[in-house]
């Protein structure tokens, strides 16, 4: 019986083998080493989100317990890790000659911006929410905050023009909450995701400040079927600021524009302009 198992799985690896010979995306092999590590992103992720919020993420590999000194240690290791990994996904990008130690101090810079983000998102989201008790519940337990603070350092990476990380870091997030933003929109301040599951908000989206939207929402493109030739082209729609989006509305197509002070009611489906100020909702749905 050993015997024959062990021939089994001589014939499996020789069958694979073969089968990797076929020149298809899939069956690329050389420079694996090379490659960028998704959990290795997905670490950094994690380290960053204790340099955010050091009071709630901790990591008690750690046993340094004056601050400066452990902060100094987090920094290292996201600087460490994160300009080995940007080094080898510049490969994708249009311009392979940048320094990657470069873009990643850039990108460290940023933490006091994306803090001062995240601030006004917390905000939103206890002022939105009756059933918050408190801006810790918030930080510990609600997906939307999540989703909004791993967006938010993706897109400074998104910015800065680094290929692939960015959207691992973002699907990363929509794996863990059911909430998929693409690091490419642009969002405003004070944005509240309230309970989130199933919202998905495209590469070219543009959100103002102080909108709040509900689970089941899609902000995305009207049509895909132009498939690669719609790249770089506004395909998403705009929120402009004090919009509220209820459940499962759709909002498509990159000229659509939701006016500022609109609401839009749940089960919407949207694929022109709105003036400022309108209440939009389903009376008779065929």
């Amino acid at each position: 019986m050993e015997r024959s198992l062990e021939q089994e799985v001589r014939k499996l690896v020789t069958d694979i083998l073969e089968d990797y010979k076929g020149n298809r995306a899939i069956d690329r092999m050389e420079d694996f080493l090379d490659q960028p590590d998704k959990d290795v992103i997905i670490n950094i992720v994690n380290k960053m989100l204790r340099i955010l919020f050091p009071g709630y993420y901790r990591d008690r590999t750690y046993r340094v317990y004056n601050a400066a000194s452990q902060l100094s240690l987090q920094i290292e290791d996201v600087m460490y890790y994160l300009n080995r990994e940007i080094a080898k996904v510049l490969k994708y990008s249009s311009d392979g000659t940048r320094d990657s130690e470069e873009i990643t101090i850039a990108f460290l810079k940023k933490i006091p911006s994306v803090r001062e983000y995240l601030e006004t998102d917390l905000e939103a989201a206890f002022d939105g929410d009756p059933a918050a008790a408190s801006k810790d519940e918030i930080i510990l337990s609600y997906p939307g905050m999540l989703a909004i603070t791993v967006y938010r350092m993706a897109h400074e990476l998104h910015l800065l023009s680094v290929p692939l990380i960015p959207r691992t870091m973002t699907e990363y997030a929509h794996s863990v909450t059911g909430i998929d933003i693409h690091p490419g929109a642009t969002i405003g301040k004070y944005f509240f995701i309230d309970h989130g599951t199933g919202i998905v908000v495209g590469e070219t989206t543009v959100i103002g400040e102080h909108v709040k939207v509900y689970q089941g929402v899609t902000l995305g493109a009207l049509s895909t079927s132009g498939g690669q030739r719609l790249k770089n082209k506004k395909r998403h729609p705009t929120i402009e600021d004090y919009v509220t989006i209820y459940s499962n509305a759709s909002i498509l197509g990159g000229e659509t524009v939701i006016g500022r002070d609109s609401v839009i009611g749940g089960n919407s489906f949207i694929t022109r302009s709105v003036a400022a100020g309108s209440r939009v909702s389903i009376k008779s749905q065929e």
